[in-house]
């Protein structure tokens, strides 16, 4: 699994050696410096807000995919990071936050075009969308592609250690088994926390029946005392580590995991599970629209697509990038997994607004209950610190009686 350095440390090579606005824009061909130039010289920048661990970043020699781009256009990048798509709504909801590029995942996205969140896209100024594959134009959640255009696509399943997990992982009940208690971690969000234990209980991950949704909360109140933490990015110190043992999380996150330690398996469980599609957006007034579109533009060339995912692990929808990958990354089963596994997924749609507030409510729930505290702390605890009270006094006593002159 070392190949993702390997190959980041060729490319870092070739970059050495070949001009930058003659490298990304094809195989043979250079930018076109009259469009990724209209903004030289005007101090222009733009702000950008995406998945931690979601872009690369010139780590291990790879292409820093913000700083090609500043070098290419002139235009500055602000970067910063979100954990989740309910994080990512919250700050966009509030108005506090200025944002000209984000990437949301699919069921976000038609939440945001529903609220009327999103500006209608320029396809004429972003003219390497033609390099996405037709499978992932026109989806679900932006059924006339008007307001994004794919940057991955993935799986959700569960990452586990054979040093601890000796046994076959093939069902999402696992995450549920008590021997592996305080091993155990968990999404830190809702929509996939509940719908991992939606397709346990044989439901859909988009039901918008209540009480399939309450029988969803039990569960996971029922797995709260096995879980060691609630994580999203915190996920890589844990399972890297060995601290933790299994984990519901995402493919792409998986393969570079696996790169650093070698005990590190992926299964997809018998239950089915989530496709996922995350796409890169333009925030409803954003002040940079047309610099915005020119990155995603850049994003979408073939080579910077296939360098960035070489490098962040997900999938990719670009099918320019796809054919300059390599081929065992092309034959990898958890990168691109064969038909019968994807036809036992299903993708996150938007829930009705009645839905997503009872589901807010819920992982309330789950997360304040003391499901999560052993029955046995407090006691233990009274019984420490009253001994530990006791011996204090005891102690006092003794240094007072010695030190009197009776």
């Amino acid at each position: 699994m070392k190949r993702k350095k390997l190959l980041c440390a060729l490319a870092a090579c070739l970059l050495a050696l070949i001009p930058f606005n003659a490298f990304a824009a094809g195989e043979d061909g250079e930018y076109d410096m009259a469009y990724y130039g209209q903004f030289a010289g005007q101090n222009a920048s733009i702000n950008v807000f995406n998945w931690g661990e979601y872009i690369s970043d010139g780590s291990d020699g790879a292409l820093d995919v913000n700083k090609a781009f500043e070098e290419l256009t002139g235009i500055k990048v602000n970067y910063s990071t979100f954990a989740t798509n309910e994080e990512l709504y919250s700050k966009l909801k509030g108005g506090g936050a200025q944002y000209d590029v984000i990437i949301p995942s699919d069921y976000m996205i038609a939440r945001m075009i529903a609220e009327d969140m999103l500006e209608e896209l320029d396809f004429e100024s972003i003219p390497a969308f033609e390099n996405i594959d037709e499978q992932y134009r026109n989806p679900e959640y932006d059924p006339e592609n008007r307001y994004s255009v794919p940057y991955t696509w993935g799986t959700v399943g569960i990452i586990y250690n054979i040093g601890t997990v000796e046994e076959p992982v093939d069902s999402w009940s696992i995450l549920w088994d008590e021997q592996y208690r305080g091993d155990i971690l968990m999404f830190s969000n809702s929509r996939d926390a509940f719908g991992l234990t939606q397709k346990l209980l044989g439901y859909s991950l988009n039901t918008e029946d209540h009480d399939e949704l309450r029988a969803a909360c039990e569960k996971l109140k029922d797995q709260k005392p096995l879980v060691q933490a609630y994580v999203m990015d915190e996920i890589f110190d844990k399972m890297l580590s060995g601290e933790a043992a299994i984990a519901p999380y995402y493919a792409g996150d998986y393969l570079i995991m696996a790169e650093d330690n070698e005990d590190l398996r992926f299964s997809i469980p018998k239950e089915g599970t989530n496709l996922f599609v995350d796409a890169v957006c333009i925030p409803k007034g954003a002040a940079h629209k047309a610099a915005a579109e020119l990155y995603i533009n850049f994003l979408c060339e073939p080579r910077v697509a296939a360098d960035n995912i070489e490098y962040i692990g997900y999938s990719t929808p670009n099918k320019a990038a796809f054919e300059l990958l390599d081929e065992e990354v092309q034959n990898d089963p958890v990168c691109y997994p064969p038909p019968e596994v994807l036809e036992n997924t299903e993708p996150f749609l938007a829930l009705s607004p009645e839905t997503s507030l009872l589901l807010d409510s819920l992982w309330t729930e789950v997360l304040s209950t003391d499901k999560g505290y052993n029955k046995w702390i407090m006691p233990v605890f009274v019984v420490v610190a009253v001994g530990f009270s006791i011996g204090i006094n005891l102690a006092r006593r003794y240094r007072k009686k010695k030190d009197s002159p009776y």
